[in-house]
């Protein structure tokens, strides 16, 4: 058996491969509630064969949407109607995983097809939140900097969302810190110049990220697995980086977090990103080596034998695709014939499994 097809064990759930379908933004809502739109694309994704299927970012209060049309959390009717969407990707053998999300400096932004940059108040948008009061970019609208009460509101909404997500039928749950979004804008001295205990040295740096996964954790049933997403390097001097983020996951590990999934970058314009196959992958390798924690690789992966080689060489435990899966939804069940793995094809479409094999048999 391929290693991209073997179970993975987190906890009491068993994943029935090793693919993962990466978060990836849709801008489809409406008020945070999915759609239509959500039912086929997510349902498509599960119909080709990921293990697990992680959604795009679900903010966990109104203020944190990257953009007005994203998913969101922090009301019950988004609940009941995330639930058929939930119900078909179970029933197609994946595995749903909420990616609990809070955009801070980079919310309020445009649909990437409608513009570029933050909306204007005057068509929608908002005055965003963040550790302190630098923007983004240039041209961004200054954001305000949490105090101590919103600080505890933001933790607050984490939980309250997590609570909202099992009501959903989610099975695993993913904080997303990563990407220049809130969480890891308090982890990285470029964009946290606070003086409090949530700013300065290290300690400080990560404590609102800890206390997230505190809560979360918390609530989130025992026998059920969390996941954090990390940018493991600002890929910018002085930023955060993978040293720091190997202790990071030490210390995410202690609080019972069950898998990082190692991204990079997000958090300034001008970063230099030496993007290629796999670019991410040494950062997973490395957290998973010297953290002793269970990784997920990300970041142009996009042939079989790559990601086969991602598990056998031990970089990482878990294989994530997103363009690709944009591309080629069926892209596991294509990995399974090419390296001779097991995998359940959807009832209706086993007759192209058959025709696959007896074409390779020259039958």
């Amino acid at each position: 058996m391929p290693k991209l097809f073997e179970p993975l064990h987190l906890r009491t759930l068993t994943l029935p491969n090793r693919i993962a379908v990466s978060p990836m933004c849709q801008y489809q809502a409406t008020d945070g509630v999915a759609n239509d739109w959500h039912l086929v694309h997510y349902g498509g994704l599960a119909q080709g064969g990921a293990g697990l299927l992680i959604t795009e970012a679900m903010a966990v209060s109104p203020e944190g949407r990257i953009s007005p049309n994203d998913l969101g959390l922090w009301d019950d009717a988004q609940v009941e109607a995330l639930a058929p969407m939930l119900r078909f990707v179970t029933s197609m053998g994946a595995t749903p995983c909420v990616q609990l999300a809070h955009a801070g400096r980079k919310a309020s932004c445009f649909a990437p097809w409608k513009g570029s940059g933050q909306v204007p108040m005057s068509e929608g948008g908002w005055t965003p939140l963040a550790p302190s009061a630098l923007p983004f970019d240039s041209n961004d609208s200054v954001p305000t900097a949490l105090d101590a009460a919103g600080i505890q509101g933001i933790i607050q909404a984490f939980g309250a969302a997590a609570t909202r997500a099992l009501a959903a039928g989610f099975k695993v749950a993913e904080i997303h810190a990563a990407h220049g979004y809130l969480l890891h804008q308090f982890m990285s001295p470029l964009s946290n110049q606070r003086t409090d205990a949530y700013g300065g040295s290290f300690e400080n740096r990560i404590r609102l990220a800890c206390e997230v996964v505190g809560a979360v954790r918390a609530i989130w049933p025992a026998e059920l697995p969390l996941l954090v997403r990390i940018s493991a390097t600002d890929w910018a001097e002085g930023g955060w980086d993978i040293e720091q983020s190997v202790a990071l996951a030490k210390q995410l590990k202690a609080l019972g977090v069950d898998l990082v999934d190692c991204s990079s970058g997000g958090l300034v314009p001008t970063a230099k990103i030496p993007v290629g196959p796999g670019y991410q992958v040494p950062f997973a390798a490395r957290i998973r080596a010297e953290a002793d924690i269970p990784t997920g690789a990300v970041g142009l992966i996009t042939e079989p034998a790559q990601a086969e080689h991602i598990l056998v060489e031990g970089q990482a435990d878990l294989v994530l695709l997103a363009r690709e899966l944009l591309r080629d939804p069926r892209w596991p069940l294509r990995a399974a014939q090419a390296l001779g793995g097991d995998i359940s094809w959807p009832a209706s479409y086993a007759r192209a499994a058959a025709g696959r094999v007896a074409i390779r048999q020259g039958v």
